[in-house]
């Protein structure tokens, strides 16, 4: 189990398979050590939506506790578009109507553009990561065309309900390897 394909069936099947319980306290001690981070200087950070049918990573008491914490820090989230792979950033302001898309993802209905030179940090989803900071997603590529059009010091920290496999063999040159990756056990810090 070390080429994406193998890796995405195997965690993504770990993940469904995850009961309620365990779900919700490894989601809870995810959220603890995610808190743990320095934010200071973080304006517009980028966070992304759980899909709940998916039982990936719950952001929602995260948001909730940073916004507390951090009451500075701007959010902002993506509107994906499929068909060209592309996403859309929004500011996530109070008023803002999520819609869910035909995946299952809350996203902004409409609102203000935030061009990707303007965030700061984005919380990177993910299905497994390893030990070079390297991570499988669904493979459509989009979060790292997303962050190719950041800024060159872009904070990046995935959420990771699991720890990382030793190396993920097949990954590509456009491949952009996370900075920290939050887990409910440990956090991992790449550069």
């Amino acid at each position: 189990m070390t080429t994406k394909k193998d890796i995405r069936k195997h965690f993504l099947e770990l993940r469904l398979n995850l009961d309620d319980v365990a779900a919700v306290a490894l989601n809870a001690q995810l959220e603890r050590n995610a808190r743990q981070l320095d934010y200071s200087g973080i304006r517009k950070a980028h966070i992304f939506l759980p899909i709940s049918e998916k039982k990936e990573v719950d952001t929602w008491p995260l948001v909730k506790a940073l916004r507390t914490e951090w009451p500075e820090m701007e959010w902002v989230l993506s509107r994906s578009d499929m068909k060209t792979g592309e996403m859309i950033h929004i500011l996530w302001k109070p008023n803002t109507v999520l819609v869910k898309n035909k995946f299952g993802i809350p996203e902004p209905d409409q609102g203000e553009e935030v061009p990707p030179a303007d965030i700061d940090l984005v919380f990177v989803p993910l299905l497994a990561f390893d030990h070079q900071g390297h991570r499988v997603g669904y493979g459509k590529g989009m979060y790292d065309r997303f962050l190719k059009a950041c800024r060159p010091d872009i904070r990046t920290i995935g959420l990771s309900l699991f720890g990382p496999v030793p190396q993920i063999e097949d990954t590509d040159p456009w491949d952009i390897p996370l900075q920290t990756v939050v887990s409910p056990d440990q956090i991992y810090q790449f550069k």
